[in-house]
């Protein structure tokens, strides 16, 4: 069976690839927000804490809104932001010259128009998850980050949970022998925190509409379009068993037809034969789990429902652990260790502030804390404008291959062959 082929725009003569980009240092970061509600405020209070850095403007549909961020800002002690509103203010916010940073808060739809004309108007941009939710808007974004050399980022903050950052650095130093597989999912049962426009989104679109909290953190692992590259993907979606109560109840009006499933599985091949499981489920009641597993030929961890690690005896020798035979968990106490052994370089006063800036552990500052960091001093960034469409085009594809009997679907090579190449 051949797989489903979609199209990839030749690169134009003006452009060239981003891989590795680098700016020139910007030891004052000057950073504007484009939508300032629940999560965008957060992300505003987080950056108040970043040394280095001044909040230059705040932009929201809603005036009042704004205005309230920017007092809480000089409250803070800081340069009170200047205040922009209006569905369509984020054009001459990013006009704004003194700006470097455009940090991208708004509703999903928005995501991608909005970093595309901060690119053009020669900002950088950090977009939330997802940043994009078709291809044509995953391939605009990746050809005006490459004609405009400008930083596209987007900020999925599961890769720098504390658990997953620990694993990559034990992955790193071969603990795990070599990776075979991995996996991640997002079981979280959305409830009353619905929306009208993310409700009607997931009535008319099938497959795993949220991907990037599961993929991220598994790619990041296997090095995407570095040392390997996604290849191909099936999908498979359960029937809406849940979907149109749930809309019915939402929306205020009668549902006939829903077509995301309650639960869509999708496996990922890469081209140097390894596999990734992702699934997707807001609907059914279960506990909050990303469902973060990693399998090598050397051991094995887990992060839900309890932290779970093995390793051979070879390469628990090497960290100074003695295990009688291979197929044993190591001790709570044993992972307590080894996870410290292999913390992230923060300071002990930096993980204290995290945690009481960011209710998800702290992995949203520790982002936005590294974004900060690359960008002042002139490093590549954690996490380009190639990483956002592989994580983002699974929604498309993972759809495209549902509507075909869970035919196989090619990924494309979004470096266009300036990646890893077979």
């Amino acid at each position: 069976m051949h797989p489903i082929e979609t199209f990839t725009p030749v690169r134009a003569a003006n452009q060239r690839d981003v891989l590795s980009l680098t700016l020139p240092p910007l030891r004052l970061l000057r950073v504007a927000f484009v939508g300032v509600g629940a999560r965008g405020r957060q992300a505003v209070m987080r950056w108040c804490h970043i040394p280095g850095v001044e909040i230059v403007a705040v932009c929201d549909s809603v005036k009042s809104t704004a205005e309230e961020v920017s007092r809480q800002v000089a409250q803070l002690g800081k340069p009170r932001p200047a205040v922009f509103s209006g569905e369509s203010a984020y054009i001459e916010l990013c006009q704004l010259p003194a700006v470097n940073l455009i940090y991208v808060c708004t509703d999903w739809l928005s995501h991608a128009p909005i970093a595309v004309h901060a690119m053009q108007n020669r900002k950088n941009v950090a977009v939330e998850v997802p940043a994009a939710l078709s291809l044509k808007d995953i391939w605009q974004l990746i050809d005006t980050a490459e004609r405009t050399q400008q930083h596209c980022m987007m900020l999925e903050n599961t890769v720098y949970d504390d658990f997953e950052m620990a694993v990559e650095k034990m992955a790193q130093k071969g603990l795990f022998g070599e990776l075979i597989h991995v996996e991640g999912g997002y079981a979280h049962p959305i409830g009353d925190r619905w929306t009208p426009w993310r409700m009607a989104y997931a009535q008319q679109n099938s497959g795993d509409v949220y991907p990037t909290h599961s993929i991220g953190p598994a790619c990041k692992l296997l090095n995407m379009h570095k040392t390997d590259r996604m290849y191909y993907l099936t999908s498979m979606q359960t029937d809406a068993f849940i979907g149109t109560q749930i809309y019915q109840k939402v929306m205020q009006t009668p549902c006939s037809f829903f077509a995301n499933g309650d639960q869509t599985s999708t496996t990922i091949r890469t081209l140097k034969g390894k596999t990734i499981l992702i699934q997707h489920n807001v609907m059914s009641p279960r506990p909050y789990n990303r469902m973060f597993q990693v399998i090598g030929t050397q051991g094995y961890a887990a992060k839900y429902p309890t932290p779970e690690i093995m390793l051979s005896r070879e390469s628990a020798a090497k960290v100074g652990i003695d295990i009688d035979e291979n197929s044993v968990l190591l001790s709570a106490s044993q992972i307590e260790t080894l996870l410290h052994s292999y913390a992230p370089d923060f300071r002990p006063e930096t993980i204290n502030l995290a945690k009481q800036l960011d209710p998800r552990g702290g992995m949203s500052y520790f982002m936005d804390l590294r974004l900060a960091h690359c960008l002042q001093q002139g490093l590549p960034l954690d996490m380009d404008v190639y990483d956002l469409a592989e994580w983002c085009s699974i929604a498309e594809l993972s759809k495209l291959s549902i509507e075909h009997g869970s035919m196989p679907v090619m990924i494309p090579d979004f470096t266009r062959g300036a990646g890893f190449v077979r």
